[in-house]
């Protein structure tokens, strides 16, 4: 199934947030993001109906096995893209905002040589 880049987004900023935070409910996804709670509530929602996150009773979400598999891979691409770009010499804060695009729409392939060049 291709799930969409706002999705991947989501599901990213999960996982960074539940690193740095432990548990994550809805409004830190809204303020990480600067999203609307509204907002974020309707993604979520489709996140949980279609497998990729669980939320309990008190508002807590947390990855399930398919959006645990997603974040992480996104996650990955996104670290790997902005420091081989820091390294070409790209303002870090350049570098991270390309890196969030970039990751979306690389291939398999060219992401697995970019890794291949930065070891």
């Amino acid at each position: 199934m291709k799930i969409h880049e706002s999705a991947e987004n989501y599901l990213e900023t999960i996982l960074i947030l539940s690193k740095s935070k432990g548990m994550v409910r809805s409004i830190d996804i809204a303020n990480e993001l600067d999203f609307s709670k509204p907002s974020i509530s309707v993604a979520m929602k489709n996140l949980r109906e279609n497998g990729y996150i669980e939320v309990d009773k008190d508002g807590h979400i947390t990855l399930l096995e398919k959006g645990l598999e997603i974040a992480e891979r996104m996650y990955e691409r996104h670290t790997v893209i902005s420091k081989f770009l820091i390294g070409l010499g790209v303002d870090e804060k350049v570098a991270t905002e390309d890196a969030c695009r970039i990751e979306h729409v690389i291939s398999a392939e060219s992401f697995e040589a970019i890794k291949n060049t930065i070891k």
